[in-house]
This record gives C-alpha cells, sequence and structure tokens, in this order.
C-alpha cells in the first residue's frame, strides 16, 4: 500500500511527519521531493546504493539534415530552433517525447543520453529508504520522481511528496492508494490545505489531515475539515523542544509525548485506509 504525504505548502512539517510515522508504523520511506530530499538527514540510512537517473535527447546528423524544420515545429517544449546554419538544441528544455525523430523524413535525428540526477536506496532498522537527487541546474523533476517510484517495495510505503500542488505532487499521487495532508493552523496553511484536499479528490483516494504545530486556541483547521467531512488523523503539539530536536536531526519520537502522538496517528491511520 502506497500513502502520499503532501503538504498545500512549504514549511508544514511534511518530511519531520513522512520519516517519525514511517518508523513508528513500521512502512518503508519513499522521498520524492527531489528538489530537496531531507529525509535521509533523520533516518540516515546504511548499505546506500546510487543508481543515475538518465534521459534521452536528441542528435542532429549534419550529413542528411536538410534543414526542413519539422523537428523544430513539431517540438511543443521549443527545445529544437532551427537558424539558417543548423539545429539549435535547448537539451534542457527537451521532454524526451521523441516527436522529433518521429516526423524527421530524412532520418538525421538520433537519441543519446544524459544524466539529470540520481536515486539512493538503504536501510534504516528494518525499513526500506528511497529517495531521488535532482541535479543541480536541472529544471524538471519529473522523470526522477518517476524513477523513484517505479519499482517501489513491498508493504507499506510512505510517499514524501514536494510542497504544494504542482505536476510534482500530480505524478506521486499517481502512484498512491491513499493520502495524509500536513498542514498547519494558519491562514495559509488552511488556504493551501484547501488546494490540496482539491487535488486529492480528484484522485478519488482516501484522505486525513495531520495538524502540525497544533496550538488548542486556534481551531480554524478543526472547523473547516468538520464542514469539509475530512479525519483529522492526529495533532502534533508546537514547542520549543520539537524544534530543536528535529534542527538537530533527531526523530522527534524520540520525545515520550510525541512518541504517544504517533502512535494515536498510526492507529487512526487504519481506520482511514485499507490496511493491510
Amino acid at each position: 500500500m502506497n500513502i502520499a504525504i503532501l503538504s498545500g505548502k512549504g514549511g508544514t512539517g511534511k518530511t519531520t511527519i513522512s520519516t517519525n510515522l514511517a518508523v513508528m508504523a513500521g512502512g518503508n520511506y519513499i522521498d520524492c521531493d527531489v528538489e530537496e530530499p531531507n529525509g535521509f538527514i533523520f533516518l540516515n540510512p546504511s548499505d546506500l546504493k546510487k543508481e543515475e537517473v538518465k534521459v534521452d535527447y536528441p542528435v542532429i546528423n549534419d550529413n542528411n539534415c536538410t534543414l526542413c524544420g519539422d523537428c523544430a515545429k513539431v517540438c511543443q517544449f521549443n527545445a529544437l530552433v532551427r537558424t539558417k546554419k543548423n539545429i539549435i538544441l535547448f537539451d534542457k528544455l527537451c521532454h524526451s517525447c521523441h516527436a522529433c525523430k518521429i516526423v524527421c523524413k530524412y532520418e538525421a535525428i538520433s537519441f543519446k543520453k544524459r544524466e539529470i540526477g540520481i536515486i539512493e536506496e538503504g536501510k534504516y532498522n528494518n525499513i526500506i529508504c528511497k529517495r531521488g537527487i535532482l541535479n543541480i541546474g536541472e529544471p524538471m523533476a519529473v522523470p526522477v520522481i518517476k524513477d523513484v517510484l517505479k519499482d517501489l517495495p513491498n508493504g507499506i510505503n510512505f510517499i514524501d511528496c514536494a510542497p504544494g500542488t504542482s505536476c510534482n505532487v500530480v505524478n506521486s499521487l499517481s502512484y498512491a492508494d491513499g493520502a495524509i495532508l500536513v498542514t498547519e493552523p494558519s491562514a495559509f496553511g488552511l488556504h493551501d490545505l484547501n488546494m490540496a484536499v482539491n487535488l486529492v479528490r480528484n484522485f478519488h483516494i482516501p484522505f486525513g489531515v495531520i495538524i502540525n504545530k497544533y496550538n488548542p486556541k486556534d481551531n480554524r483547521i478543526q472547523k473547516y475539515c468538520q464542514k469539509e467531512n475530512i479525519k483529522i488523523l492526529g495533532t502534533i503539539n508546537y514547542s520549543r523542544k520539537v524544534a530543536e530536536t528535529y534542527s538537530s536531526g533527531k526523530m522527534i519520537i524520540e520525545i515520550e509525548e510525541y512518541k504517544k502522538a504517533f502512535k494515536e496517528i498510526v492507529k487512526n491511520l487504519k481506520e482511514v485506509f485499507p490496511w493491510n
């Protein structure tokens, strides 16, 4: 079973929730926030294996090319431009769709591969930890995300999604059987939670909400969830001690109060999701 953990905005504590929840539930941790994959800071998995992520890019054979420009016309991403002298490639705009080769009548296009990131996999105790890392300067994260998710381990996988509701999150959600939305009791938290709820509902999968940095004096998230008939899986109280703990790269379940909170969340998860 794959459970996506997402937030409408950054800074809600999504990775803190994901890593601690994976350990408490005995599930695997899959980091799909490939532009900033920091879950390994807390888990520090051993026996890391690395694999390159590569994508295709077109190579123009100048001997065959007639500069007809059909390849540039068909490219929806403006990765190819025809000039008077040659065809120019902007490789980081290329989506590896191969349309340029399909329309070329002169067999002037072939493909090579270039690296855009890596996949790392290791172990924390008995759970598998896997993450994608997008190379600095690369604009497209989706190919790395798809490589992270294509061979998921058996059992329960907690998928730590990118923040927001972009195509990176959409691609991660397409592999999910359920979702957890992490939010905070603030105006921005509520606004972006609403966007995340609308996104998840389009996938028709069960989901619930965890309120991080919980303040009992602020009940705006509870009111929203009650109105929308959304299950609140649990709350993580705001405290300086928690901030100091995760800022030093430690798990907050090392604090007994928060260990109990995550145990309650795991119990509630089994009520919301078809747990096996």
